[in-house]
């Protein structure tokens, strides 16, 4: 049975056909494999788990079907989704993974990571994350009012949208020096992860040793999954529509 990996969905109401495209995928191949990775901004926006809308509800629901019928899921947090708590993991039947995390598949270690920490390049991002994701930050937003919660996440959605089309490309990818460190530092050859959008399998070398860099696709003209089987890694994309 395979092991599938996935991220960047940012599933959203105002686009259905990602939606449809997800539950279509559910059925038809996550059902049917041993496990299914998330590697964060599953969602386009989380503001709380007791803020869950019926469409968010749906999704849970969906992942929970397919968790009942036997495929393993585990959710990575991403930067739009990063307050996803164990409510909304209980009710999809998911176990939450630390970012990163170092697991094993066909018999060997791989970091698995939502990716944004490899943009080291963005200092203002990487400061604003780190403000961010400090605990008392995060039990703080999970208290706010609704009403604040749902202000602060349209400001912050727009304010990311502006900063991706003003920054340059090389500023929001990787930092190329960052990822043979990450990697020797919790000792693996293979790492994979999302967030860039950049979907591609890199080449690179780790401690004189031969690596990869595998970058999951996001969700936007065509779905991407990694499946790894028996027959090794497979990066593929698929129509949505």
């Amino acid at each position: 049975m395979a092991t599938l990996l996935i991220s960047d969905l940012h599933l959203d109401e105002e686009r259905p056909d990602i939606s449809r495209a997800f539950l279509r995928f559910l059925k038809e191949r996550a059902s049917q494999a041993e496990a299914l990775y998330i590697l964060g901004d599953f969602f386009e926006v989380w503001i709380g788990d007791d803020a869950m809308s019926p469409f968010q509800c749906s999704i849970a629901k969906a992942l929970r079907d397919v968790a009942d019928r036997g495929t393993r899921i585990f959710f990575m947090h991403g930067n739009r989704d990063f307050l996803v708590g164990r409510s909304f993991c209980r009710q999809a039947g998911c176990s939450l993974l630390r970012d990163p995390s170092r697991i094993e598949l066909n018999g060997a270690p791989v970091l698995l990571m939502h990716g944004d920490t490899l943009c080291t390049r963005d200092i203002a991002y990487m400061r604003f994350r780190r403000r961010l994701r400090n605990p008392l930050s995060t039990w703080l937003l999970r208290h706010l009012p609704l009403s604040k919660r749902q202000q602060l996440a349209r400001k912050w959605r727009d304010a990311s949208r502006q900063q991706v089309r003003q920054k340059a490309a090389e500023i929001v990818d990787v930092t190329p020096e960052e990822i043979p460190r990450i990697m020797a530092e919790h000792g693996v050859l293979t790492l994979i992860h999302g967030h860039t959008h950049r979907p591609a399998v890199h080449v690179l070398q780790v401690n004189g040793r031969d690596a990869r860099r595998i970058v999951l696709g996001d969700w936007n003209r065509q779905g991407w999954v990694l499946e790894i089987d028996d027959r090794g890694y497979h990066l593929d994309a698929f129509p949505i529509h």
